[in-house]
């Protein structure tokens, strides 16, 4: 009976502990720093293009954009760096990969990418979203003043493609449909809404077009202004989120996915896990946003945690180890594995993986919403073992109930990966994966991992 009534309590505390974390955390991002969100939504995904704040910054050290996607809002994979200013022979320095904007058309895939301090805005195109992004001009699409920043794009119903930027007024001009060219003259808009800073994103609702930007200074929030066409005039509505002073600037990012809308930005919460003082070393955000009947937006609390998980995830199916809802104290890195490791001579590649790395003991990784319907027997793993370690598969909590251990025994094999299988407890339903490590010193590289029925 006792037995009974334990197992009871158990399967409670296990059902109560889903529904209590079916929401995400803020920051989404936590093993590099992230700014500038460009989400777009392609076949079902969302294709998150950010700024990469370099984790020594001191001001602004940003060299490329990296891509993140997901299919359920709470789940994030990294997909590393696709664009670099090294894609740019005309950029003339290493740094500024400032605020970049992501759009889809006729089957191709645009990256508006400015570099700050009057070089201009330039244009990366990519037959895929994850890339590769070439520059089919050579040269800036736009470079009109020091006021070239944060570009966006917006395509009407009619098919008219607009970009937008500027800061401190916002500028606009009309795309030709190849969106690597322009026709007319650069409009500095007259209409520039009230408490505009920078960031424009430009969308369209029910009728409605919608400017939303950066929002006064310093710190900055996410304002917005509403109008009757693309061109404006533009009038200011109110915020859709006041500053705060933990967070010095903000950048919106704007998307429908699924049937439920979603403003994306940053705070520097992360940074200020281990700093007290002010470094710009962002991490990005998302917060549901709903409108009011007559399609203005209503306020919202400085990035709460109130985006639910939208689908569940399939542990049956090879998961990159770069795929989660929150993890502490990994990082994650890219790397070619060569034929031959002699500098001059390395054969064939092997691969490129983007895999999990800087592992230590007590470090984690949760993945949420995990589907285990059909109920695991065991688990796949990819690692490359440094000083070696155990993996533990927690559900529920980062001490919830064990289902299994990966004993990772090798050491001095930081540069081989191995596919190593270990039996899991029996489990049924939806949960929340957490792989904690344990060990010593260095643990092991983490590429991948999958359950088999």
């Amino acid at each position: 009976m006792k037995r009974i009534y334990k197992g009871l309590a158990l399967s409670v505390f296990m059902i109560g502990a889903v529904f209590l974390s079916a929401k995400a955390q803020n920051p989404i991002i936590q093993t590099k720093f992230t700014a500038d969100p460009a989400p777009m939504v392609h076949n079902d995904t969302v294709f998150l293009y950010t700024g990469h704040d370099e984790d020594d910054a001191f001001g602004f050290k940003m060299h490329n954009w990296l891509l993140y996607t997901s299919t359920d809002m709470v789940n994030w994979t990294e997909h590393g760096a696709v664009a670099s200013l090294q894609d740019f022979d005309w950029v003339p320095h290493e740094n500024g990969a400032w605020a970049a904007h992501s759009i889809e058309r006729n089957g191709k895939f645009y990256l508006y990418c400015p570099v700050p301090g009057g070089v201009g805005i330039g244009v990366l195109v990519a037959d895929s979203p994850y890339g590769p992004f070439k520059d089919p001009i050579g040269k800036p699409l736009i470079k009109k003043s020091e006021h070239d920043i944060d570009p966006a794009v917006f395509i009407d119903d009619d098919g008219q493609a607009y970009l937008y930027w500027g800061n401190p007024k916002v500028y606009y001009v009309k795309l030709n449909e190849d969106m690597i060219s322009y026709s007319g003259e650069i409009i500095q808009d007259p209409s520039t809404p009230d408490n505009y800073q920078e960031g424009p994103w430009v969308w369209k609702r029910n009728g409605h077009f919608y400017l939303s930007y950066a929002s006064t200074c310093c710190p900055e929030g996410i304002g917005y202004a509403m109008s009757n066409s693309p061109t404006g005039p533009w009038e200011y509505k109110g915020m859709i989120m006041d500053g705060d002073k933990r967070s010095n600037g903000n950048h919106p990012g704007i998307i429908d996915f699924k049937g439920k809308s979603y403003v994306f930005g940053f705070n520097y919460n992360i940074l200020k896990q281990t700093m007290s003082k002010h470094y710009e070393r962002r991490s990005i955000c998302v917060e549901e946003l709903t409108y009011n009947a007559d399609g203005t937006i209503q306020k919202h609390p400085f990035w709460s945690r109130n985006v639910e998980q939208v689908s569940t995830l399939n542990p049956y199916k090879r998961v990159e180890a770069e795929t989660m809802a929150w993890s502490e104290g990994v990082k994650t890195e890219f790397a070619t594995e060569w034929e031959r490791n002699i500098s001059w001579d390395k054969g064939k590649k092997i691969t490129e993986r983007l895999f999990a790395t800087s592992i230590h003991n007590g470090d984690y990784i949760k993945v949420q919403g995990v589907d285990f319907s059909d109920g695991p027997k065991a688990i796949e793993v990819s690692v490359a073992s440094l000083y070696g370690g155990k993996i533990e598969l927690r559900v529920d909590n980062i001490d919830g109930p064990l289902i299994g251990t990966v004993n990772i025994d090798a050491k001095g094999q930081g540069d081989i990966w191995k596919t190593m299988t270990s039996p899991v407890r029996d489990i049924k339903d939806v949960h929340d994966l957490f792989f904690v490590f344990r060990g010593e010193k260095d643990l092991f590289n983490f590429d991948w991992w999958k359950f088999t029925k």
